[in-house]
């Protein structure tokens, strides 16, 4: 069925039709065992809710006659074990009727909207008179219900079962086993499909012949059982299986057999087509490094200076390791590999976290690199050539690259970054583990990227696996029961129990069994506040004693986007920039990057709009429509942006702003929303790239004057990354920025190859010039990138690139050479930090941030105070600070010492108070205790 265009009612008679002979679209809406929401637009507009006169205290009273409002509408709950229900003369056939509903004199009660609000409106239809067995066994088959007139059939339709489910069985279900489980009398092996009429685990025949499939059995939480030995003759360790899930699939219209893997799966056959029965504790797959190391540890989430990295883009280009340890776990450590040369500088710098790009089993690689194409790039292609990127394309989909956003199993490590041959069961868990300790012993925590709003498929495509077994549930429907897409794939409901439950039961497993420190939820605004609230408590849960780690000291960040069908809380509360108050989990700042940049993501040409640090107000911009005065005051606008994320973006922080206004930072205005959104420092994740979009040297290859000398594109690279680093929250550089990576202006690289992702961590090159990027994402600006990639000046030489290294090694010096950079605590920062020289009259370019460490207890017993001074204007700045008079100051020993000779210019008068800036320079100048 073609799905209606929402602005437009759908009919009655549209509706019979569509749905004629069989029933295709879901409009009614399960939500308890004796609710059903109906569609108000399908209902007759004599009908509402209210207006039905039911005489609860009447015996006797015909079902029929009391399902009926006075212009002789009523609804029936239909049911067919095997599908087939249908229309035939204005009458159901094909099943039978299980029960009349009768409307209720209320609407829906908060209760049953929780979770539901796009329902709001919809009329209650109550059911009576089916017993939970009934329900049950129905359940298992086709449903729909009936709108009828005149004893005619006017709407048939199928009907939404989540919330039926849940009321049925997610108070058991949520709390008992599930998944591969070793116990002391065996394996138990364990799979919730409530709808199903059987299941069979298909274990593979292993030394003793072939596949049995072996009968399981049913609970009353809908959860299936089978049991076998561990050790000994027939043992079930190691072997792989399979679950038969005989089940009705309304796609479909039909009851299918699926042959599908556990989503509980910890371990995995190569390309993941079988489980396998792995036990994480066995030692063959504890490798010391793993086992003997322990993770750094941080005083406060606030310290946390994450570097996102890709396990492909580390070393698939490192020539120094040998070939068939490229672009895998074992890279890491690895006493070759120049780019875990790299970490450890920047571990021994300052930076405290790996953020890891998706390694969970994902459903886009060829996991043997047998199978795996190789792009054939031709040789002497020019920097501008369309003739690399067309050479990636052709094999994009085989080939051994992707970022890894496309879900398959969420319990087990990828299989395509282990090393060829061991793909499978627990040599990939083994090889995780390696690279996880390996990077604890370089100085440095490890984040996961996991993705639980979307899966990669659904429905009967080889590679489902939920949908495949219970149909419609793990899935997010819209009204008509279609599966949303807002995220690009195939999103997921965590607002239903179980597959919060899946979310929540492989974070606790990737931290009790492998060790991890933290996640960061991709769209994690398409969950609800409740669910990530439900992680952490499960996080905080874990102890030493109990579970070899201390879950508090997890940290979770993700992204707080507000879009698609959930947007707005449409249909509950999300966990969104703002609404995440009180829970210590990190949402990424928008505010600071497009404050730095310039513009929004959303902008038609990049070049339109610059910012802080792309010569917003300084440099002629002739596609810019804003007078010299309109530039001035966006400037001063974003500089205000900057100063309130760099004080933990907190919401009730006040600062100066450049209207003349003392305003809190829910009060300064970021595109009509307000700037400050965090309660707490470290639920604001400050950055200015990731591997999302352009990468920081490429954006300002866009953004600065096409003529802006390479010195001042790495000064400015450096300034971007400082606003940063240098600030109250948490700190995210995407891997290589330190490095002015660039992917040759690809706007969006997630299948674009090892061509423009590797990373070069000899410092020889950029990867600026690789050709154009790829036509699908970015042939609409082919003319515009060509013309800059074939200019010379824009690649920086191998100098610019170790002078910028070793400049950002020095800023994360100085975010951990005293504490008063991460202060952790809203109260202290209210207390110690302030801003002057803002407001409306405020040098543009200039912003200046004051540590006072007099005020409020000692966070630092050497530094009473510090200033941090940015200019980011073409020009040095003359400034005298308000207050600063007599004040003894003098530039950190990390830069007086550092890589950069210009910072070194810097001065301060202490008699005036005053402080002189070269151009393009960010200083950080000390008062220490006596």
């Amino acid at each position: 069925m073609t799905t209606p265009d929402p602005s437009v009612p759908l009919s009655l008679t549209d509706l019979a039709h569509d749905s004629s002979p069989g029933v295709e679209a879901q409009r009614a809406h399960f939500l308890t065992e004796t609710v059903i929401a109906w569609p108000q637009d399908l209902a007759s507009p004599q009908t509402p809710g209210t207006d039905v006169d039911v005489d609860a205290g009447s015996q006797g009273t015909d079902d029929r006659a009391r399902s009926q409002d006075a212009d002789g509408c009523r609804w029936e709950l239909w049911t067919a074990p095997t599908g087939g229900l249908a229309l035939a003369d204005g009458q159901v056939a094909g099943g039978e009727r299980l029960g009349t509903l009768t409307p209720r004199e209320r609407s829906l009660t908060d209760a049953e909207l929780e979770d539901g609000r796009h329902l709001e409106g919809f009329l209650a239809l109550e059911l009576s008179g089916v017993d939970r067995p009934t329900l049950e066994a129905a359940l298992t088959g086709q449903l729909a219900v009936a709108q009828l007139r005149s004893d005619r059939v006017e709407v048939l339709t199928g009907v939404q079962i989540p919330g039926v489910l849940d009321a049925l069985y997610a108070e058991q279900a949520s709390v008992a086993p599930l998944g591969p489980r070793l116990t002391a009398d065996g394996w138990e092996v364990s799979l919730w499909a409530p709808t199903a009429t059987r299941v069979a685990l298909q274990l593979d025949g292993g030394e003793h012949g072939a596949d049995s499939p072996l009968p399981m059995h049913r609970d009353r939480a809908g959860i299936w059982r089978a049991t076998g030995p561990a050790t000994g003759p027939g043992s079930w360790t190691g072997r792989s299986y399979l679950f038969e899930v005989e089940v009705y699939v309304p796609a479909e219209d039909r009851v299918l057999t699926n042959l599908v893997t556990d989503p509980y799966s910890v371990g995995l056959t190569v390309d993941s087509e079988r489980s396998v029965l792995v036990d994480l504790t066995d030692e063959r797959w504890a490798p010391p490094v793993w086992e003997g190391t322990p993770a750094p540890r941080l005083e406060r989430p606030a310290q946390q200076t994450i570097y996102e990295l890709h396990v492909r883009d580390f070393s698939a280009g490192d020539e120094a390791l040998p070939v068939e340890l490229r672009g895998t776990y074992l890279a890491f450590g690895h006493p070759d590999s120049t780019g875990t040369a790299r970490l450890r500088e920047l571990a021994q710098a300052g930076l405290t976290t790996l953020h890891l790009l998706p390694t969970y089993d994902i459903a886009t690689v060829p996991e043997l690199r047998s199978r795996q194409q190789q792009a054939m790039i031709p040789a002497g292609a020019g920097p501008a050539s369309t003739d690399q990127q067309a050479a990636v394309g052709e094999v994009a989909d085989q080939d051994a690259y992707n970022w890894g956003y496309d879900p398959f199993h969420y319990l087990a490590p990828e299989g395509s970054y282990a090393t060829e041959g061991h793909q499978d069961g627990g040599e990939r868990i083994a090889q995780f583990r390696t690279m996880v300790g390996e990077l604890h012993a370089v100085g440095l925590q490890v984040v996961l990227d996991v993705v639980f709003n979307h899966t990669a498929h659904d429905g009967q495509h080889e590679r489902s696996v939920l949908d495949r077994i219970v149909p419609g549930y793990y899935h997010r429907l819209d009204l008509d029961g279609v599966i949303a897409d807002s995220a690009c794939n195939s999103n997921t409901a965590t607002e239903h129990a179980m597959m919060r439950r899946l979310m929540v039961d492989a974070v606790v497993l990737w931290v009790r069994h492998y060790r991890v420190d933290g996640f960061r939820f991709d769209l994690m605004g398409h969950h609800r506040r409740q669910d990530m609230v439900a992680v952490r408590e499960a996080l905080d849960a874990l102890t030493p004693e109990a579970d070899g780690v201390d879950g508090t000291r997890i940290y979770l960040y993700g992204e707080g986007w507000n879009f698609g069908e959930v947007a707005d809380n449409a249909r509950f509360t999300q966990a969104t920039q703002g609404q995440l108050d009180g829970t210590s989990i990190g949402c990424f700042n928008d505010r600071i990057r497009d404050a730095v940049h310039g513009g929004s993501l959303m902008d038609p040409d990049p070049r339109m709009n610059r910012g802080f640090a792309t010569g917003l107000f300084f440099t002629p911009n002739e596609l810019s429509p804003d007078s010299a005065e309109q530039q001035r005051a966006d400037l001063l606008h974003r500089t205000d942006q900057i100063r309130l994320s760099m004080a933990g973006n907190l919401k009730d922080f006040e600062l100066l702003a450049s209207t003349g206004d003392t305003l809190r930072g829910e009060q300064l205005d970021y595109n009509g929303s307000p700037a400050g959104f965090a309660s707490r420092p470290e639920e604001t994740v400050n950055y200015v790239d990731a591997h999302d979009n352009e990468t920081l040297f490429d954006t300002f290859v866009w953004k600065l004057p096409q003529d802006a000398p390479m010195e001042v594109r790495v000064r400015l690279n450096h300034l971007a990354l400082a606003t940063v680093a240098l600030g109250q929250s948490p700190a995210f550089w995407a891997s290589g920025t330190d490095l002015l990576r660039s992917k040759s202006l690809d706007t969006d690289s997630y299948n674009s190859g090892d061509l423009v992702n590797t990373i070069d961590w000899t410092m020889r090159d950029n990867g600026f010039g690789r050709g154009l990027p790829s036509a699908a994402r970015n042939q609409h600006l082919w003319e515009r990138q060509g013309s800059m990639l074939e200019d010379p000046a824009k690649r920086p030489t191998p100098e610019q690139i170790a002078d910028s290294a070793a400049m950002a090694l020095d800023l994360l010096r100085l975010r951990h050479s005293t504490p008063l950079f991460t202060l952790g605590d809203a109260q202290l920062i209210h207390q110690k930090v302030t801003f002057p020289s803002s407001g409306p009259e405020a040098p543009p370019g200039l912003l200046v941030m004051r540590i006072d460490d007099t005020v409020g207890p000692d966070a630092d017993p050497a530094v009473d105070r510090l200033l941090v001074v940015f200019n980011s204007s073409p020009e040095p700045i003359t400034e005298q600070i308000a207050g600063m008079a007599g004040i003894d100051l003098g530039l950190s020993p990390i830069q007086a010492n550092g890589a950069d000779p210009v910072v070194r210019e810097t001065t301060w008068d202490a008699r005036t108070g005053t402080v002189g800036i070269p151009a393009h320079t960010v200083a950080v100048l000390l008062q220490h205790r006596r």
